[in-house]
């Protein structure tokens, strides 16, 4: 008759086995939903982007800018213009406006400002990231000095 302890090791082994396998399938799933929140907003960024001839739409300063036919709500970021501010972004792109501020002109990469807002250092988030921040740099709004390395641009319009 086998005893009791040796039962409950048996069990609280096949246990844990069975938490690493879900853990494993968990990380899976994550990086899969991951991958599709990366798509939708690369989706989302080239349907907001002007066609040719046509310019980005602007909003008059302290408004929201309008949708683009086809953009994802929150996506579209505005050209930065004289008397346009950082409260015309939708909010994930204000946060980072906001966070290279408060750094006092200093430059940051992705990794440190994904950091700085909170996220998970997972590739995923680190590539959210630097998504928007190249979306703003493109749009005026960061200047990008190296590769992947961003700081709030100066001039018109700036500031949070």
């Amino acid at each position: 008759m086998p005893s009791v302890m040796g039962l409950l090791e048996e069990r609280e082994r096949a246990a844990r086995q069975r938490v690493e396998v879900l853990q494993a399938e968990l990380r899976e799933a994550e990086a899969a939903w991951e991958r599709f929140v990366i798509a939708r907003e690369t989706v989302g960024q080239v349907l907001a982007e002007p066609r040719d001839g046509e310019q980005a739409p602007v909003a008059a300063p302290g408004q929201r800018p309008g949708p683009v036919a086809g953009a994802v709500p929150g996506s579209v970021v505005p050209v930065r213009t004289q008397g346009l501010n950082a409260a015309a972004l939708a909010p994930d792109y204000r946060r980072i406006m906001t966070t290279l501020a408060e750094r006092g002109g200093e430059a940051m990469d992705c990794r440190q400002l994904a950091a700085a807002l909170g996220l998970e250092l997972v590739p995923a988030k680190v590539e959210g990231v630097r998504s928007k921040a190249k979306r703003l740099a493109r749009r005026g709004w960061l200047v990008e000095g190296v590769p992947g390395v961003f700081s709030v641009a100066g001039g018109p319009g700036g500031g949070s």
